[in-house]
């Protein structure tokens, strides 16, 4: 029997990367995607357009509204921050202000909710923490606290039933690495968006750190990123 897995989709390039890696695993994914308030919600037609391409019978799109809180470009009128040092992001001990407070977390507990209610013990999700803006909900030691919780929260973990794992394919890949892993097991790109700050057709700003990070693993790939672009 297919084993089922919850997959964390926004409709990015990493988190389309991290499904077809599941199923190239032989997991039959689950896609979890988020309405949160971003404004970036093209994403979320991005999303289901990869979870029909790679034929993902479930996939469940959650409403919430981050904007309640606010404190992030993604979620507040926050001007989204254009042409940083590329090769500072990640390095340079600064959270930048598209950082949502805790969303990492708050994701990955819907996830541990839909496992355990569907009886999967895997979680698929596409940190990264070496082409990345510099979020603190990136980085191994996040990963393997979550994992600690995930082994407490849960009666499945507690019973001794299932251990849920989460998976991380991406955590220690650049992003170059992370688009040949992708084209090799057929991602297509062209359907993926991961500007923080598109226009209202869609078309990427090409300046924001997601935009600029992406560009750069095209180009250290030797190829052309297949999305839109101002």
């Amino acid at each position: 029997m297919t084993r089922r897995a919850v997959v964390l989709l926004s409709g990015g390039l990493d988190s389309t990367t991290v499904l077809a890696i599941a199923k190239a695993e032989g997991f039959a994914p689950c896609a979890l995607s988020f309405r949160y308030g971003q404004r970036h919600a093209g994403e979320i037609a991005a999303a289901q357009a990869v979870a029909r391409q790679q034929g993902v019978s479930d996939h469940v799109i959650v409403d919430i509204d981050l904007r309640v809180f606010g404190g992030s470009a993604l979620t507040a009128d926050i001007a989204v921050p254009k042409d940083r040092d590329l090769a500072r992001m990640g390095h340079d001990n600064e959270i930048p202000v598209t950082y949502v407070p805790a969303r990492n977390t708050i994701f990955l507990s819907y996830a541990l909710a839909y496992a355990e209610v569907l009886g999967a013990a895997d979680i698929f999700v596409g940190v990264n923490a070496l082409d990345y803006s510099g979020y603190p909900d990136c980085r191994p030691e996040y990963l393997r606290a979550f994992q600690k919780l995930a082994d407490l929260a849960t009666a499945a973990g507690v019973s001794g039933q299932t251990r849920m794992r989460v998976h991380a394919p991406l955590l220690k890949l650049t992003k170059a690495q992370i688009v040949l892993r992708g084209l090799q097991i057929g991602v297509d790109y062209s359907l993926t968006r991961s500007c923080y700050d598109p226009r209202p057709d869609g078309a990427a700003c090409g300046r924001c750190d997601s935009c600029q990070l992406r560009l750069a693993g095209f180009a250290h790939s030797g190829l052309r990123d297949p999305a839109p672009y101002v």
